[in-house]
């Protein structure tokens, strides 16, 4: 593409700079034989009939923070949703809302980005969509994702299906991903080291699945956290959950900005760990399987399943008393994801 190191309205115009966008700049990146053709949509043989179908945006300021950027958030975020469903990835969608005055190296650094998250989960763009909206109108990209994923054979791994007498794990660190990117938006120098555990689970889903009927629910803490996770399974599944404080696995540098900004991590957004639900007998065997898995080493029991009262999450905390959980308000921290 020549003449012009940044986005321009003409770039999505439908001519001839958007054919050059497309052709010279997107496809370079995320090319393959179902998007070149640039048909208005991708025919797909897929022979499975038990397909999960998600979409999700992604808006997080800014662009690029420390351990990702706002194009491997949005594979990341479409395969972990398709991924708590029990199905494996086999194409998205990617809808591109740029901003006028972009730069082409900012596009080019997230597109490259996308393309080596979607490589190592071994799925691919298919189709999509780019649309350019003026000056001031934007934050730079704005990213939508839609998945097709097939579910594995027997996997039912909703929210619903938690029981009294199972144990709750979270197969990470908690908060990280919120923590990092207020972190770099606010210029502040003691989380320096601080980065988002943004990573597809795929990988790390498929390993515990082949357990069959041993995870009853998957929910990964994006927005919310893990409260808002704890709290959709309490109320999906008509039960209590008790959680222990002690056992919360919070980085030391997520800790200081929370205590800085005064914000609690069980609110903040993980998009690299998941809350895993599954019978107390079986704990043993899933934290073995997670531990084994790079994504999955700081994996523990944080919680259990009561059958009263309902619908409740309670924190023991740390000093011997409780707290209740609820779903959060609204968001803490603007543009995260």
């Amino acid at each position: 593409m020549q003449n012009n190191n940044i986005i321009l309205l003409s770039h999505g115009g439908g001519g001839l700079r958007s054919k050059e966008l497309i052709r010279d700049v997107i496809v370079k990146y995320l090319g393959n034989p179902f998007l070149n053709g640039l048909d208005d949509g991708a025919c797909l043989s897929i022979p499975e009939k038990n397909m999960v179908f998600t979409t999700d945006s992604f808006v997080v300021r800014p662009l690029f923070f420390p351990g990702g950027d706002i194009g491997k958030l949005a594979v990341c975020g479409t395969v972990n949703d398709l991924a708590m469903m029990g199905a494996a990835p086999r194409a998205l969608s990617l809808g591109l809302i740029l901003e006028e005055g972009l730069p082409l190296a900012d596009l080019e650094r997230v597109l490259l980005s996308m393309r080596k998250t979607l490589d190592a989960v071994g799925t691919c763009v298919v189709t999509g969509d780019t649309k350019v909206v003026e000056k001031g109108m934007g934050f730079g990209i704005f990213i939508n994702t839609a998945g097709i994923g097939v579910r594995l054979p027997g996997a039912d791994t909703r929210v619903a299906n938690a029981r009294a007498g199972d144990v709750v794990i979270v197969t990470g660190r908690i908060g990280d991903h919120g923590a990092a990117v207020i972190s770099r938006r606010e210029g502040i120098s003691l989380a320096s080291k601080l980065v988002s555990d943004a990573a597809p689970l795929w990988g790390l889903v498929a390993a515990l699945l082949k357990e069959r009927g041993a995870v009853h629910c998957l929910r990964d803490p994006t927005r919310g956290g893990l409260a808002g996770a704890v709290c959709d399974i309490a109320e999906s599944s008509e039960v209590g959950i008790r959680l222990s404080e002690k056992a919360l696995p919070v980085g030391k540098e997520t800790a200081g900005i929370c205590n800085l900004l005064g914000l609690d991590p069980l609110n903040m957004a993980c998009e690299g760990c998941a809350v895993v639900v599954c019978a107390e007998k079986n704990a043993g065997n899933i934290l073995n399987l997670l531990h084994n898995h790079p994504l999955g080493k700081n994996a523990r029991v944080v919680g259990r399943v009561v059958a009263r009262p309902a619908r409740l999450v309670v924190l023991e905390t740390g000093i011997g008393g409780e707290r209740i959980i609820e779903t959060p308000a609204g968001e803490e921290l603007p543009r995260i994801c």
